[in-house]
């Protein structure tokens, strides 16, 4: 289940939830139970590592010589 992250308005702390992606945008009560809170975006860090330059050239007007 999919974690997400709010911060809440009146006491300014952040606090996570896990609930489904259709309740993502659902209200959600602060830990102190406030109400006034908003949803956070969060960047999401995806492992793994690139050795090779990205490729260039090639294909339509990319070198292809179709101009």
């Amino acid at each position: 289940m999919p974690r997400y992250e709010y911060r809440c308005r009146t006491c300014d702390e952040s606090f996570e939830l896990s609930r489904p992606m259709a309740e993502s945008g659902a209200p959600a009560d602060c830990p102190a139970g406030h109400s006034d809170t908003v949803k956070l975006l969060s960047a999401v860090a995806v492992g793994g590592t690139s050795s090779a330059p990205a490729p260039s050239g090639g294909g339509c007007c990319g070198g292809g010589g179709c101009c």
